[in-house]
């Protein structure tokens, strides 16, 4: 007899040769009984009862004692399947030797040649259950990892795209939890070996993992990481773990040491070039008292000259008082610099700064007309009295006019202009000279001392040494819009009984 046009090779008894070899359960309700008509072996092995010890079994033999399995809700539940056609439902059967078993359970009403009955297919959960239960675990514990943990953990593709971050690295790296975090890129830089790469060359050198720095600008300061980035093979090689620590302390410390180092070899070349200036001092005073004489003479000779009516003895007499007048100025300097050597520290003369200011213009003048710079002096209404060596502070002005005058010297015409200012604040005498060029890469007196390609940085380091020791202060900062204001401050005298 065949039972199916379609499958004309199957017979009746194949189909109950398929349902005993299944090892989805099935059990066969009466549907106006309920009662156990028929269980395929599967159902009697998980139940581990015979077909014909099943037979006259209830709900409540067969099922767990839990109140929601009780009876008449799977009486109930048989009940909706014939209705409706098709019922499911998650019930805990209870074996013969009472193990509970949990498995999902779903009736189908069917039409037999008896009449209708309810067919019931399930299968064992347990193990399902377990596993689900196990991944919950394991989320809430990767959940309470993310929230709570000070790792700084990134998970990326291929492509360098931040799939997942703990909420410390986006704390750290400055990120929106609530937004697609996007390439790593985005938010640093990367470096091996302290040097910047691209994503791609990082990606390479994982294999399956390596070191990585990144460094962090999102904040005000830079945040150093330091880690390993490793290629998670079940992955396919897809995704990357990037374990982070922060080092920011280590490389601000290492950097405060190469700004020490740097100093002090500023220091080295300083005290090298005192020995210098003092044996420079020593040799050069007898021969600029010499040029002076000379230099005396000729004016002389060009006096007669010039009273004898020759017209060129005028000139001839302009360029020898300048020179005398540069050579009055470096026998000054040499004076002054063989007493710097002494103690600056108990300084007792006492300068007005606009009268310094005064001294120095013809000397800055002179540099600065050369050039095609604008010379700009706002003096203090009055007097501003401070203690200092009077000629060495003049050296420091004249550093920061012509630093100011070099730096603008290659600028727009409309640029080339620097301005001393002069006044008196907080107990302090001050001064600034201010200039419209590139401004300040870096502060000169915290790192170097100098940022030309050819300088030496001596002149401003003499001036930060001039300074201090005489209980004052030096600084450098960018001007508002642009350029760069470099200024000192000394103790005004009045402080001390002047």
């Amino acid at each position: 007899m065949q039972v199916d046009p379609r499958a004309p090779e199957l017979v009746t008894e194949d189909f109950v040769a398929m349902l005993n070899a299944s090892r989805m359960c099935v059990l066969v309700h009466d549907a106006a009984t309920k009662n156990i008509l028929w269980a395929n072996p599967a159902a009697c092995e998980m139940l581990e009862w015979s077909v014909a010890e099943l037979r006259p079994l209830k709900a409540h033999h067969m099922s767990s004692t839990a109140r929601q399995y009780d009876r008449v809700i799977g009486r109930a539940w048989l009940q909706e399947a014939v209705e409706k056609g098709t019922n499911s439902i998650e019930w805990h059967y209870r074996s013969r030797t009472g193990r509970v078993i949990p498995t999902e359970a779903i009736a189908i009403r069917v039409e037999l040649a008896q009449g209708t009955a309810v067919m019931v297919q399930f299968r064992d959960i347990e193990r399902e259950q377990e596993v689900e239960q196990e991944l919950r675990r394991t989320a809430s514990y990767m959940d309470a990892l993310a929230h709570r943990t000070s790792t700084i953990a990134l998970m990326l593709d291929r492509a360098g795209v931040l799939r997942f971050a703990t909420d410390t690295a986006l704390e750290v790296i400055g990120a929106d939890s609530g937004q697609p975090l996007g390439p790593l890129e985005r938010y640093g830089t990367l470096r091996l070996a302290g040097r910047p790469v691209s994503w791609p060359e990082v990606l390479d050198r994982a294999d399956p993992v390596t070191t990585v720095q990144l460094a962090v600008t999102a904040a005000e300061e830079p945040v150093w990481l330091e880690g390993s980035l490793e290629r998670l093979q079940e992955t396919g090689g897809d995704a990357l773990l990037m374990i982070l620590h922060d080092v920011s302390g280590r490389v601000r410390a290492d950097l405060r040491r190469e700004r020490e180092l740097q100093q002090e070899n500023y220091l080295a070349r300083y005290h090298a070039m005192g020995d210098m200036a003092m044996a420079i001092a020593h040799e050069l005073g007898q021969p600029l008292a010499a040029a002076g004489n000379f230099l005396g003479g000729a004016a002389r000779h060009a006096a007669s000259l010039a009273a004898a009516g020759e017209a060129a003895a005028k000139h001839v007499t302009f360029g020898i008082d300048s020179a005398v007048r540069q050579i009055d100025r470096a026998s000054a300097i040499v004076a002054a610099l063989r007493a710097f050597v002494g103690h600056l520290e108990h300084v007792r003369q006492v300068a007005d700064l606009g009268d310094i200011v005064a001294e120095c213009l013809y000397f800055v003048r002179l540099r600065a007309d050369a050039a095609g710079v604008a010379v700009v002096v706002r003096e203090h209404p009055g007097p501003v009295p401070v203690r200092c060596d009077r000629v060495l502070t003049g050296q420091v002005v004249l550093n920061f006019c012509f630093n100011a005058i070099d730096e603008v010297a290659a600028c727009d015409p409309e640029r080339r202009e620097i301005v001393l200012t002069t006044h008196a604040e907080g107990g302090e005498g001050v001064l600034t000279v201010e200039d419209r060029g590139r401004g300040l890469p870096r502060d000169p007196f915290a790192e170097s001392f100098t940022s030309k390609e050819h300088g030496s940085g001596i002149g401003l380091a003499l001036s930060h040494r001039i300074i201090t020791r005489q209980h004052g202060r030096i600084w450098a900062e960018p001007r508002d819009g642009g350029g760069s204001r470099f200024g000192f401050a000394l103790p005004l005298a009045e402080l001390h009984g002047e």
